[in-house]
């Protein structure tokens, strides 16, 4: 029987956030250059959802990772290597037939014309994942559900569970969906990216670059992404190196909650918006029927920058658990910058993050402070906020 039970909910909850999502074995180039001319790689992990759940982990959170790897060598590592951030696995599926997929890259820029990604997907095991063969007991179990639209475009199953899973229905948990617009995935097959709208329109956290909407859907600017995604509580538009801009709903009076999640402390539009008066917020006519945003803009930092890979999932995990704290809407995407800082500044998709309390005084910072902050390597390690702080 596909689909979750009927009634499913998600009573004595003991993780707060569970991951789905296809994680692959990544080789990082010993050099840059061309694939062609790299001598030799090291072996590492990668996978947009797994990074959210490695780094939630690390950051002090209860953090599961749901996903299907084949039953070979590859498979083990990954695993293994997710565990040992302290993810729970146990849910996780073991194809005898499939294979886990593997990926090589180069060390530039994702965003430069010399960036090689050479992936090693096609029939993976994560692409046979769809309503009829995942733990729905598992993926319910938790505060907060998380998914990217990578999933969906792995295959016609994939896109089917997706679509599964961001239904609404009683029990719920609150729905977290980065886009994660991957153009090359959504060459050749059945369904294209308009339907990472349709996702995101049913989720209740939305994570989305502006240049991915422009990409994908022929949407530009901020409020013109709201427009088109009024459902989520809270949406927040990534804007690269010009920081992020979060729109959190609240109810008008009189106005009734449509908010499918389940998540009671929050997954309720009002609950999670919370603290969106933090200062600099404004008033705004963007949200859905019934709901009125708050703005915020929260300026990005400046990053001494290793390799430009992972932020993004970096960036996520940052928000969620400043989020999972009920932190002011401000202070989520601080910490979402903190958190994509930290894996900017490292060759790898995960590091460790800052401590809390170094991260919590860093993001307390003053808005001139704020600005004038330069975070480079190894300033995870720093026991002073204060030796962070330099004008660039």
């Amino acid at each position: 029987m596909s689909g979750p039970a009927a009634g499913t909910a998600v009573a004595a909850t003991t993780t707060d956030v569970v991951c789905l999502g296809e994680s692959m074995v990544t080789f990082l180039p010993s050099q840059p250059g061309r694939l062609a001319d790299v001598p030799s790689f090291g072996r590492g992990i990668g996978g947009a959802e797994s990074n959210v759940a490695c780094a939630l982990a690390a950051a002090g959170h209860r953090a599961a990772w749901v996903g299907r790897v084949g039953a070979d060598g590859f498979g083990d590592h990954l695993v293994e290597t997710i565990a040992s951030y302290g993810v729970d696995t146990s849910a996780v599926r073991r194809d005898p037939v499939r294979p886990t997929g593997i990926y090589f890259r180069t060390a530039t820029d994702r965003g430069t014309d010399t960036h090689e990604v050479a992936y090693y997907r096609a029939g993976s095991a994560a692409s046979a994942m769809s309503p009829a063969n995942v733990p729905y007991e598992e993926l319910f179990a938790g505060r907060v559900l998380h998914l990217s639209g990578i999933t969906a475009a792995l295959s016609g199953d994939c896109l089917a569970l997706l679509r599964e899973l961001t239904a609404a229905r009683p029990g719920r948990p609150l729905v977290s969906f980065d886009v994660n617009h991957r153009p090359h995935l959504w060459r050749g097959g059945d369904a294209d990216a308009s339907v990472l709208l349709e996702l995101a329109r049913r989720s209740d956290l939305v994570f989305v670059g502006e240049d991915e909407a422009e990409e994908a859907w022929g949407i530009v600017g901020a409020e013109a992404i709201r427009a088109a995604v009024p459902e989520p509580a809270v949406l927040v538009v990534k804007r690269g190196s010009a920081g992020a801009t979060v729109f959190a709903s609240g109810l008008r009076p009189g106005a009734r909650s449509s908010s499918a999640g389940g998540a009671e402390s929050i997954g309720a539009r009002s609950s999670i918006a919370g603290g969106a008066e933090s200062a600099g917020a404004r008033s705004s006519s963007a949200g859905g029927a019934g709901f009125a945003d708050t703005v915020t803009h929260v300026p990005a930092l400046h990053v001494d920058v290793v390799a430009a890979v992972g932020a993004g999932d970096a960036f996520a995990a940052g928000f969620l658990s400043a989020t999972l704290r009920g932190l002011p809407v401000r202070d989520r995407a601080r910490h979402g910058h903190l958190m994509a800082a930290a894996v900017l500044t490292v060759p790898g998709d995960l590091t460790e993050p800052p401590a809390r309390d170094h991260a919590d005084r860093l993001v307390a910072l003053d808005d001139d402070a704020w600005g004038r902050l330069r975070l480079g390597p190894g300033w995870t390690a720093a026991d002073r906020a204060s030796e962070e702080v330099r004008t660039p």
